[in-house]
């Protein structure tokens, strides 16, 4: 959602799990924009249906729909961050009427946050990266994932425009559903590559 005003609204849903068919709310944020429910369905069919035993990190976590998905799916920890106070009391209040234990909230920046949870030892083995759009914020995100990164770890990226991963990274999948490009990263070459 791009935070027009007068405009209603918007809900988007869990589309697998246990809180499949659960709707929710998108509050009144200027940028928000929310994954669309085929893209996020897209993702967790290339991830596999569920996410038993995984830990998630959703730095951006705005509707708090991509990290809810995976907490749906059986993610034994979510980790989400949003700086917003409407976002992220419109992501508590959807937490609490789910009961999703597995989710931690923390309100602030996402870098910080990034950087707290590496000195702390933090391991993930997935992060779903959905910044705001035309600020350059998955480029300086990426850097700071390695600490946080378990073995075999994938990242999800969501962007405006076709994306190119830095040295050190390798797309697995990648698609496009009208102006939203995402992809499913991992450490390492590409193959064929060196």
């Amino acid at each position: 959602m791009r935070g027009a005003a007068g405009h209603p609204a918007q809900r988007v849903r869990i589309v697998g799990g246990k809180w499949k068919r659960t709707p929710l709310a998108v509050p009144e944020v200027a940028g928000l924009r929310p994954t669309p429910d085929r893209v996020r369905e897209t993702l967790f069919n290339w991830l596999g249906q569920t996410l038993d035993g995984c830990a998630c990190l959703d730095p951006f976590a705005g509707t708090g729909a991509l990290g809810l998905e995976a907490a749906s799916r059986g993610a034994r920890r979510v980790v989400m961050v949003e700086r917003d106070r409407v976002a992220a009391a419109a992501i508590r209040a959807a937490i609490d009427r789910l009961g999703a234990d597995a989710v931690e909230l923390l309100a602030g920046d996402a870098f910080e946050a990034m950087r707290r949870l590496a000195r702390a030892g933090e391991r993930f083995h997935l992060v779903l990266l959905d910044p705001p759009f035309g600020e350059g914020l998955v480029e300086q995100a990426l850097p700071l994932l390695g600490p946080l990164l378990a073995a075999g770890a994938r990242v999800y990226v969501e962007t405006d425009a076709p994306f190119a991963p830095p040295p050190g990274w390798r797309i697995e999948r990648a698609a496009r559903a009208g102006n939203v490009y995402y992809h499913l990263i991992g450490r390492g070459h590409t193959p064929g590559g060196s």
